[in-house]
């Protein structure tokens, strides 16, 4: 189980004055990125654009002051764009406020109780399914901004929305939608020329000047919420009633859960790109924490943000300093140039949640999901549609639902298979992954692993533990799946994500013994042709052999372990 101490606490043991500037530069370089991110997302949240920035430097200090990761960077996302918007749409700011907070509570309790790392079993079919469909939905809110579109009332719902956008096309606004195509080729492009400034942040410049000194007739900042506020919010309590718990209970687990499940992926995605083991129980209670200050001071919810959580690692941070050091520029940046945001045209931010939209789509996952079981396809594709159609929370519930049926479907048919053998079902149906490189007495430069029972979503994150294990030293890799009967799309993605590491670090796998239907799994999801059709033989004996022949060949053996 993961530490209940902070990271911050742990890393300033060994911190050195070299670090701390490299921390410096790239929280500042962060902040940047976050600032029109920020505002864009508070306003398609349907909050004020100063509200963006309240929540990136609250809830980002306390997220980095208190979490479990060395490099996470707390904010806004685009995951809580269509919950947000829709509470807000229903209850009103003050449902927000009631909302996060039990949300904040949920994710404490979460961290408490040490159930961090059971969020990571959630299917990866679930978590594609409504991450693609928040990004569709984020698109289709921005269209009428984009575009400089003239209606009084957009509709809610997904398909009366596009009607009325279908309608109303006739009322375009060519310059809105060119400087919003200015905006994108600006993003776009401007990280070829460089990376050192944030495509974003010049595109909201370039196209706020053309607005100021060319008097162009389209929708901003200013024309939309009048004068902006540059000072430090204030601490606010709402009126909590238990009415209102009740209304507002569902969309409450919604919010702990996406906020969740977003900022561990961002600490699992941080720890691969710097060899590092956040503290997901940890992490939760920083969560958790953040989203309740954040609220009281005027917010919205925040989460791990997995763009600027690889923008930090990039320029250079590796500690929590450069969390606080980001949320510190934002605060500068609010107290002083807050009021020149009223120039930004909103096709400009429309343009950067499209952007946003896009990167979040995973529409490569997306497809190559197709390759998984039917079964997989379907929650997939059922909860992309329900997030689309309905609602998230809908959306949630019937995947996880759905997730839940087919596993059980599943694990009965194993063991139905298995009733011959009641000594070998009862091993295969506990699953075991292990390392058994010293059983097999092999060499330094091969790693020998066994996967035993059947490889679903829920054991796919111990699987995932042998990337952080991989390295130059080793040169091959033999995972004994004899006792796999069955591989998920969960478990699929993690064995490709192994299979990236292993060609990075270019070493070689070997896989033995494995079964017909899981080979034919791996098959289909084009996994045998990238291993290669020969490097599967029968038993962990027979491929130890070989490569020990192999390495007398080639003369690089190396001593036991």
């Amino acid at each position: 189980m993961s530490k209940l101490k902070p990271k911050l606490f742990s890393v300033m043991k060994n911190y050195t004055k070299d670090q701390f500037i490299k921390d410096v530069i790239s929280g500042v370089i962060v902040a940047i990125i976050a600032m029109p991110l920020s505002i864009a997302l508070a306003i398609a949240s349907g909050v004020s654009p100063e509200q963006g920035l309240y929540t990136a430097i609250i809830a980002g200090f306390i997220i980095s002051f208190l979490g479990g990761s060395r490099v996470q960077i707390g904010g806004p996302t685009g995951a809580f764009m269509v919950i947000v918007l829709g509470i807000v749409l229903e209850f009103g700011y003050e449902g927000l406020v009631i909302a996060t907070i039990m949300a904040g509570i949920f994710m404490i309790l979460l961290g408490l109780l040490k159930l961090g790392s059971f969020i990571k079993y959630i299917p990866y079919p679930i978590t594609t399914g409504f991450t693609s469909g928040i990004a569709v939905v984020i698109f289709t809110s921005q269209v009428k901004d984009f575009f400089g579109l003239e209606i009084t009332d957009v509709p809610s719902d997904f398909i009366p929305k596009w009607g009325s956008y279908f309608s109303h096309f006739g009322s375009i606004n060519w310059i809105a939608a060119l400087l919003g195509l200015l905006s994108i080729l600006i993003i776009i492009f401007l990280p070829r020329i460089t990376k050192k400034v944030p495509g974003a942040l010049i595109a909201i410049v370039v196209t706020s000047l053309l607005v100021y000194f060319f008097q162009l007739d389209v929708e901003t900042i200013g024309s939309k919420f009048g004068e902006l506020s540059n000072q430090f919010p204030k601490f606010n309590l709402p009126n909590i009633t238990f009415e209102k718990i009740k209304l507002l209970i569902a969309p409450a687990i919604v919010i702990a859960l996406l906020g969740s499940i977003e900022s561990l992926l961002s600490a699992v995605v941080s720890d691969g790109m710097i060899g590092s083991k956040h503290r997901s129980n940890m992490e939760l209670v920083a969560q958790g924490t953040a989203n309740i200050a954040s609220v009281l001071f005027g917010g919205i919810p925040a989460t791990g943000a997995i763009a600027r959580t690889v923008a930090n690692i990039k320029n250079g941070g590796r500690t929590p300093i450069a969390g606080i050091v980001h949320s510190l520029t934002l605060l500068v940046i609010l107290l002083l140039f807050m009021p020149l945001a009223k120039l930004i045209p909103l096709s400009s931010l429309a343009a950067i949640l499209f952007v946003v939209a896009y990167n979040m789509s995973e529409w490569r996952e997306f497809k190559n999901l197709f390759s998984s079981p039917k079964s997989d396809v379907f929650v997939l594709l059922v909860t992309f549609a329900l997030t689309i159609l309905i609602d998230l929370v809908v959306a949630i519930e019937v995947g996880m639902v759905l997730a839940v049926f087919l596993f059980m479907k599943r694990m009965s048919e194993i063991s139905s298979v298995k009733v011959k053998s009641l000594d070998s079902s009862e091993d295969e149906l506990n699953f075991d992954f292990s390392k058994v490189s010293e059983k097999y007495h092999t060499d330094k430069n091969i790693l020998i692993y066994e996967i035993n029972g059947p490889f679903f979503f829920g054991a796919a994150d111990k699987f995932l533990d042998l990337i952080n294990s991989l390295g130059e030293k080793n040169k091959y890799i033999i995972i004994g799946m004899k006792h796999v009967t069955v591989i998920d799309a969960t478990a699929l993605h993690a064995f490709k994500r192994m299979l990236n590491t292993c060609e990075k670090h270019k070493i070689e796998v070997y896989v033995t013994g494995i079964q017909k239907e899981p080979y034919q799994t791996l098959k289909t999801g084009g996994l045998v042709d990238r291993i290669s059709e020969n490097h599967f033989l029968k038993s962990i004996e027979e491929a130890k052999s070989y490569l020990q022949r192999l390495s007398v060949s080639q003369e690089i053996i190396q001593p036991n372990l």
